[in-house]
């Protein structure tokens, strides 16, 4: 646990605490987290927050009722992983077994071994789910994974991007916020590179009267990158979080 908590317990009389020093994030480098059926269908599903389930037990057990949306996934083997979303995407991942005893927890071990560190575990498995007063889906899982990420204030789809960059109106200002090297790679036809480091200094070259949509690698700069112009006075501001590749002069987004 963390030091505040620790002190809290000391003081409700326990003896045997133990600090966590490297907190949360180093934690989930190394381990997946634990969830409980309340929590699932509160955060995620009572909010229609995309999330993965994968569902561990044998094939044949999953035919007797499931988690909705849950995929078979007994292994995270190669061909499992390679249908899982893009690491970059940092997609929640839920794993359940029957019980909570099963494979589940190995599955989700590998999953952050591979890099997914927002793997997760649910507690109970699936006895925990119905014994929270939830009904099972019936019939046929899914057999594909399919995770789109809900859009945040000032994200625009991966689809409307595309769009976009086809055909960039002449009201819009395509924003790259590589670094130079990166945008060197490759850029949209008609986009503009100012690195994030730099965007405060040249604000200048950015009108504000006209829509400024900004990309990256993986949406995560060009998210900071909106943040930032909003807070000096920009209103007509967009983003995008997808995986752009650039090689040979030329920018794609991946799928």
């Amino acid at each position: 646990m963390s030091p505040a908590a620790a002190r809290e317990a000391e003081k409700l009389g326990y003896t045997n605490v133990k600090v966590y020093h490297e907190g949360l994030p180093e934690w989930t480098k190394r381990n997946p987290m634990a969830l409980t059926s309340k929590f699932l269908k509160e955060a995620w599903f009572d909010k229609a927050n995309p999330i993965v389930v994968l569902d561990a037990r044998a094939a044949d057990v999953s035919k007797k009722g499931f988690i909705p949306g849950a995929v078979p996934f007994p292994a995270a083997d190669e061909a499992g992983l390679a249908t899982l979303p893009d690491k970059r995407l940092k997609a929640p991942i839920l794993v359940y077994d029957e019980d909570g005893k099963g494979n589940a927890r190995a599955v989700a071990k590998a999953l952050v071994a591979a890099g997914y560190n927002r793997a997760m575990v649910l507690v109970g498995g699936l006895d925990g789910w119905k014994a929270a007063g939830n009904v099972p889906a019936a019939g046929e899982m899914a057999t594909k994974i399919v995770y789109v990420p809900k859009l945040k204030p000032g994200e625009i789809s991966t689809g409307a991007f595309r769009k976009l960059v086809e055909n960039i109106p002449s009201d819009t200002v395509v924003l790259d916020v590589r670094n130079g090297s990166e945008a060197g790679n490759g850029m949209f036809k008609g986009a503009v590179n100012i690195p994030l480091d730099d965007l405060v200094n040249r604000l200048g070259e950015l009108p504000k009267d006209k829509q400024v949509v900004m990309y990256c690698n993986s949406g995560v700069q060009a998210e900071m990158g909106y943040h930032q112009l909003k807070s000096k006075g920009y209103t007509k501001l967009g983003y995008v979080r997808a995986i752009v590749v650039s090689k040979d002069g030329v920018a794609t987004v991946e799928d």
